[in-house]
């Protein structure tokens, strides 16, 4: 049994991994260490295509899991939400959403948005929906030499992906799991509340006045990616600070300081919001809630969400203050899909999707349910 180190040690080691968080913090960030090939790139957006991997058996969590070596043979696309980075798919060897369907006999493809900046404001719904989602999914079919794919996208990412297959009307995506997506932006906690309070007054305004929000350059509207990560640590300010105080208590554990770190780059470097984007959920989603009403505009074409017919796996967490069950449950209302299912499971608006107990729950469902549904 290893020994606790002293406390001369702890300061020693402190001392030294503070020096090196401040000349080289990237050596204590663990994320995207899964080998991958590029096959497709458009400005800033690009596809990766993740390789096989080579263990028996690999970490996840505090298990080991066998790496299967029969592959499925629908291929799976991981779409991320627009705020976040794609780094937060393959987030550490041990709680990476890659490494785990790799394992599972998954061919794995994920989308990387890019790193938004100011210059990038006029990037719009129609951008993403209807130019860059058909491009996407055009990729992995070529890549993977198979017709039909399955999607796994969160929070964002699973709204982006239902605007695609209700304005395409995609029949070769076989199965879409939304993990934290709010489909319904009136039931999602009290920004959904005061959104749906101010939908009449705002209508009604603009009508007088003939003005929209649309109408305002898309400049204005960009939100840059520090007042996501602020506005995300608010939600929960008492544990962002209690994370902090225990960095410093634990700055001697290297081990601890990389998960840490990892973590941290997660809700410190977020993404801008194209201003665009923004202007188009506003009006479109969170005022008039077009999504869960089953049709919206994007640029000039219609989404129709009544088209979508595939199967469908949604979750919400337990404890998340942004995505509320209702609303995230919502896409079971909008699709004409017969085969459709809605699972509450532990965590919040991260928990969810990639926390400690994520992979028993939020994973290991979706691998199941996958496996069913890709041969």
């Amino acid at each position: 049994m290893s020994r606790s180190p002293g406390l001369l040690q702890k300061a020693l080691w402190s001392v030294l991994n503070g020096i090196e968080q401040v000349v080289a913090a990237d050596n204590f960030n663990i994320s995207n260490q899964s080998d991958f090939d590029e096959i497709y790139a458009d400005r800033i957006l690009s596809v990766k295509h993740y390789r096989p991997l080579e263990d028996d058996e690999i970490e996840i969590g505090s298990q080991l899991v066998p790496v299967s070596r029969k592959q499925h043979r629908t291929p799976l696309l991981l779409v991320p939400p627009l705020a976040a980075t794609a780094m937060i798919f393959d987030l550490m060897p041990h709680r990476s959403i890659v490494r785990f369907f790799l394992a599972q006999g998954f061919d794995v493809y994920l989308v990387d948005w890019g790193d938004v900046t100011a210059d990038h404001s006029d990037l719009s719904l129609e951008t993403y929906v209807l130019e860059w989602m058909p491009e996407v999914v055009r990729s992995v079919k070529e890549c993977s030499g198979n017709e039909e794919i399955s999607i796994f996208a969160y929070c964002m990412g699973g709204l982006l992906s239902l605007m695609y297959l209700a304005t395409s009307g995609d029949d070769d995506v076989r199965n879409l799991i939304t993990v934290a997506s709010p489909v319904d932006m009136h039931e999602s906690g009290a920004a959904g509340r005061v959104m749906s309070a101010v939908y009449g007054p705002t209508q009604a305004i603009s009508k007088v006045l003939n003005f929209s929000l649309l109408d305002m350059p898309a400049r204005f509207f960009h939100v840059p990616g520090w007042a996501s990560s602020l506005a995300f640590k608010m939600t929960n300010p008492v544990g962002t600070v209690v994370n902090s105080l225990e960095k410093y208590v634990n700055l001697w554990d290297r081990e601890y300081l990389e998960e840490s770190v990892t973590m941290s780059k997660w809700f410190d470097d977020m993404v801008d919001y194209p201003g665009e984007t923004i202007k188009d959920m506003a009006v479109h989603m969170m005022l008039k809630n077009k999504m869960a009403k089953g049709k919206m505009r994007i640029g000039k074409s219609k989404a129709e969400f009544e088209r979508i017919q595939c199967s469908i796996l949604a979750f919400a967490g337990d404890s998340d203050s942004l995505v509320s069950p209702t609303a995230a449950r919502k896409v079971l209302d909008i699709v004409s899909s017969e085969d459709k299912e809605f699972h509450v499971v532990p965590g919040g608006h991260a928990g969810v999707f990639a926390g400690s107990r994520a992979p028993e729950n939020t994973w290991a469902i979706s691998a199941d349910w996958l496996a069913d549904r890709s041969n």
